[in-house]
């Protein structure tokens, strides 16, 4: 069993900048791949970032990159999501996810290869 809690979110002028943290349970967190998702309001969940599970390899989504930076620290079992330049555009809950489904040595893009979730956090952008 893997638990989730993200923190971090909240109201944020263009421009800014915040930091997503993602406080994961369990002892095979330094297994699994990472990943986080966003849903904007009326819009499907939609993938941000992924790292695998050494976090050598990260990928992300074309409206993030160059703005958004993932990254792990398995000591500590964390996984954030920095985030600058921020743009109204960007306002969502955010949601961490890991997955015990396919290799840690890997990361994929789709929701449904993620089988742990956290409750999800509020980021509100302001033009």
């Amino acid at each position: 069993q893997v638990q989730l809690v993200e923190s971090g979110g909240g109201l944020v002028q263009a421009g800014g900048s915040l930091r997503l943290s993602c406080a994961a349970s369990g002892r095979t967190f330094s297994s699994n791949t990472m990943a986080w998702f966003r849903r904007a309001p009326g819009k499907e969940r939609e993938f941000v970032a992924a790292t695998t599970n050494s976090g050598r390899t990260s990928a992300y989504a074309d409206s993030v990159k160059g703005r958004f930076t993932i990254a792990r620290d398995n000591a500590k079992n964390t996984v954030f999501l920095q985030m600058n330049n921020l743009k109204p555009e960007d306002t969502a809950v955010y949601y961490c996810a890991a997955s015990t489904r396919f290799s840690g040595a890997y990361y994929r893009q789709d929701d449904s290869s993620y089988n742990y979730w956290g409750q999800g956090t509020q980021v509100t952008v302001s033009s």
